[in-house]
C-alpha cells in the first residue's frame, strides 16, 4: 500500500486548535514569478517565494535554460533576466509539477530552439492534449506520446488565435496566453467560467497589455517585459487546511496572516461560510497586483450544502479538506460538476474515498462528485497519502478528527506545497508528529 521508505504522519484527535500563524507563499503566484522574471529586462526580486519541490522544479528548468538566479533567502529570489533564453542540455524536468510543465510549455513553443518537457511518472500519466490542442492552432511544432509527456517541441512561427476553452482551467488559458507572448498578432482566450488569473495579473505587473472583459481575455504581445519587485502572498490553498481543522475542531480559533485572497481562488470559503463556519477577514491589502488579509475562523457547528457550477473551478484543489469538513457536518453534503478532480495528481475523488473508507468514513463516490451524510465518527487507521501532497494533508485532518492513532504513510509529498505543514499543526495545538514507516 505505502512505500517503505517514506515519511510518514501519526496523528492524533486534537482538541482547541489556536493561535496565530502564516502559510508559505502561494504557489502559483511562485511557478509565474520565476517564469516572467526569465522573460523580463533585468533584475527580479521575489520575496516570500515558495520553496517546495513543484516551484523548485520550475526554478530548476529556468536555470537550465541559461537563467542566472541567486536565491539569498530561502524565500528570496533574485532573477536576472536577459529578455530570452538559451537551450536546455537535457529535458527540462518538472517532476510532480502539473502548473510548471503546462505554463513553461507555452513558453517553449515561442523559443527559436528545439525542448523537451518531461516529469515524474506521476507527472507522465497527467493529460497535456489541452494544451497541446490550442498551441497547435497557434502554430506550434510540439508532440506528446498518448497526448502525455515528454512533450517535444520543436521552433515554430507562432500566431495569434482566439481560442474558446471547452473545460475552465487556469492552466491552458495561461499556457496560450504565455505563447501569446511569441506570437503575431493578440491572442484571445474565451472562458466557459471563471478560473484564476494569477496570469493576467503577474503579465499587467511586467508591462504587459492584457484585456479581460467578462470571459474574454486578450494578450497583445509586448517588445519586452518589465523586471518584477514584489511580495508573494500566502497561499490559500494551504490555508484551507488550516481553516478546516479549526472549523471541524471544537474550541478552536485560530488567525491566518498575509494570505491570498484573490476571489478567483477563494471558493473553499464561501463554501465553509455555507456550511456555517464563521470566518472573519481584516487587516487587507494589495500583495503582487492581488488581495491579500488576515483570515480569523473560529469553530461552529457546520451543516451539509450542494456545490456545483462555478464555484467548483473556484476551490476545485480543496475539495479533498471539503470532505473532511463534510463528514462533520450535519446533514448531506452534495458536489457535482467536479470530473476535474479526477485529472490532478491521483484521481482526487476516488483516492480519498477509497483512504476516508479505511477511517469507517461512509461516501457515496459519484463520476463528478459525492455525496456525505453526517456528521460521522472515524476511527484512526493506516492511511496512504498517494504521493498527493493535498491527500496526504487532507488524511491528516481526518486523522485529527479520528478516535485512535492514525498512520498517514507517503506524507512526504507535503513539500510540494507545503513545507512545514507538520510543525505548522503543531504549533496550533495538534497532534501530529513525522515517523518513519515501518
Amino acid at each position: 500500500m505505502h512505500n517503505p521508505d517514506s515519511t510518514s504522519l501519526l496523528v492524533q484527535a486534537s482538541q482547541d486548535l489556536r493561535g496565530t500563524t502564516a502559510v508559505p507563499g502561494d504557489k502559483s503566484i511562485s511557478h509565474r514569478a520565476v517564469m516572467l522574471a526569465a522573460l523580463a529586462d533585468g533584475t527580479s526580486e521575489v520575496r516570500g517565494w515558495l520553496a517546495a519541490g513543484d516551484t523548485e522544479a520550475t526554478l530548476h528548468s529556468v536555470k537550465a535554460l541559461g537563467v542566472h538566479v541567486e536565491q539569498p533567502a530561502h524565500d528570496v529570489l533574485r532573477v536576472h533576466g536577459s529578455g530570452g533564453l538559451q537551450a536546455a542540455e537535457m529535458p527540462l524536468d518538472f517532476a510532480n509539477a502539473g502548473t510548471g510543465i503546462r505554463l513553461m510549455t507555452g513558453i517553449m513553443v515561442g523559443q527559436p530552439f528545439a525542448s523537451v518537457l518531461d516529469g515524474s511518472h506521476q507527472l507522465r500519466r497527467r493529460p497535456m492534449n489541452r494544451i497541446i490542442t490550442p498551441l497547435a492552432q497557434m502554430g506550434a511544432d510540439i508532440h506528446g506520446e498518448e497526448g502525455r509527456a515528454p512533450l517535444r517541441i520543436q521552433p515554430a512561427g507562432l500566431r495569434g488565435i482566439r481560442y474558446e476553452m471547452p473545460v475552465a482551467s487556469a492552466q491552458v488559458k495561461s499556457a496560450v496566453l504565455l505563447a501569446g507572448l511569441f506570437a503575431r498578432g493578440e491572442t484571445t482566450v474565451v472562458e466557459p467560467g471563471p478560473t484564476r488569473d494569477h496570469s493576467e495579473c503577474m503579465l499587467r505587473a511586467a508591462g504587459v497589455d492584457v484585456q479581460s472583459e467578462g470571459a474574454v481575455v486578450t494578450l497583445y504581445p509586448p517588445q519586452r517585459l518589465q523586471a518584477l519587485d514584489f511580495h508573494v502572498p500566502g497561499d490559500f490553498s494551504s490555508a484551507a487546511f488550516l481553516l478546516v481543522a479549526a472549523a471541524t475542531t471544537p474550541v478552536s480559533e485560530i488567525r491566518l496572516t498575509g494570505i491570498n485572497l484573490n476571489p478567483t481562488r477563494t471558493g473553499l470559503l464561501d463554501a465553509l461560510r455555507g456550511m456555517g463556519a464563521e470566518i472573519q477577514v481584516s487587516e487587507a491589502s494589495m500583495e503582487a497586483g492581488e488581495p491579500a488579509g488576515t483570515l480569523t475562523v473560529k469553530y461552529r457547528p457546520l451543516s451539509g450544502i450542494e456545490i456545483g457550477g462555478d464555484l467548483v473551478v473556484r476551490m476545485i484543489d480543496e475539495f479533498p479538506a471539503l470532505m473532511v469538513a463534510a463528514l462533520c457536518a450535519e446533514g448531506r453534503t452534495t458536489v457535482r460538476d467536479a470530473g476535474e478532480l479526477r485529472l490532478k495528481e491521483t484521481d482526487r475523488l476516488s483516492v480519498m474515498t477509497q483512504e476516508l473508507r479505511r477511517l469507517g468514513a461512509r461516501i457515496d463516490e459519484r463520476e463528478d462528485g459525492f455525496v456525505i451524510e453526517g456528521p460521522q465518527k472515524l476511527q484512526g487507521a493506516d492511511v496512504d497519502g498517494h504521493d498527493d501532497h493535498r491527500i496526504a494533508m487532507s488524511l491528516t485532518l481526518a486523522g485529527m478528527l479520528a478516535q485512535g492513532q492514525t498512520r498517514v504513510h507517503d506524507a512526504a509529498c507535503i513539500a510540494d506545497s507545503f513545507p512545514g505543514f507538520a510543525e505548522t499543526m503543531r504549533s496550533l495545538g495538534a497532534r501530529v508528529v513525522s515517523g518513519r514507516c515501518e
